[in-house]
């Protein structure tokens, strides 16, 4: 039989329903079904852009981080048609010109969202570790951060703060923004996002002590919800003297706070 919604401008047939249940969705094949990962959330076996077949890869558009996963690239037709699915019972028809490449899009879009999945620390630091002796206090503020709820899968984004203080070990600069990057590119809660930044830091140069501040946006509670649209999650996670020593952390959070 057939069915008509109304969209708001006009009432058109946009689906036929069956009496037969419509076919189940296969399950997709999962990159991590395919590797174990480490206490951080990286994988051990990952496809870095130095494996065999992955030099010229381009699909991330990260000037660094060229790197074109095949394996996730090869779910775009399922991923596609699930979004067809999706556009289809929400009434829609995903046929029509202005939905057309739609559900293309929005897959292409997702393993965008998601590209910190193919990404590990070695290949963020691409050797910008430094000797130097250096033991005075490091601050990177408000690195942007976009990333998606994992509760809900939709974006919440925000400004990372990171301060670290080195042991004769100093990080490139941009190199926490891309730490931030690789772990935000997931989805994610903020509370964990916050922790992975900071144990990162750590692993890396090994420093006397990392703080980390997220104040993030979260669309979950804008848009839907209690619909909130001035309210700001903070979180934050201290480690080392950060912890430990309480006008450390306070010379930190000054630093963060100044304009």
């Amino acid at each position: 039989m057939t069915t008509t919604v109304s969209n708001g401008n006009g009432t058109d047939v946009v689906s036929l329903l069956k009496k037969t249940k419509p076919p189940a969705l296969k399950k997709l094949a999962s990159w991590k079904d395919e590797n174990e990962f480490d206490g951080t959330g990286n994988p051990k076996t990952p496809r870095t852009s130095t494996t065999p077949g992955h030099e010229n890869c381009t699909f991330h558009h990260d000037l660094e981080l060229d790197h074109k996963p095949p394996k996730r690239e090869a779910l775009l037709p399922d991923m596609t048609d699930s979004y067809k699915m999706l556009l289809s019972a929400l009434g829609e028809n995903p046929e029509r010109q202005g939905l057309l490449k739609t559900p293309e899009r929005a897959a292409k879009a997702m393993l965008f969202f998601t590209k910190g999945y193919d990404q590990t620390l070695t290949d963020v630091l691409n050797d910008a570790v430094f000797d130097e002796d250096h033991d005075e206090m490091v601050v990177v503020k408000d690195i942007e951060m976009f990333s998606m709820c994992e509760h809900h899968l939709v974006p919440f984004y925000g400004k990372v703060s990171i301060g670290y203080l080195p042991k004769n070990k100093i990080l490139g600069l941009s190199k926490l923004a891309r730490i931030v990057e690789m772990f935000s590119r997931r989805l994610q809660v903020q509370e964990r996002l916050t922790k992975q930044i900071a144990v990162a830091v750590t692993q890396a140069i090994q420093p006397a002590g990392v703080a980390v501040v997220i104040e993030g946006v979260h669309m979950c509670m804008v848009m839907r919800g209690v619909q909130k649209i001035n309210s700001k999650t903070v979180t934050s996670t201290m480690l080392g003297v950060f912890r430990d020593d309480s006008k450390t952390r306070e010379e930190f959070l000054n630093l963060v706070q100044s304009k």
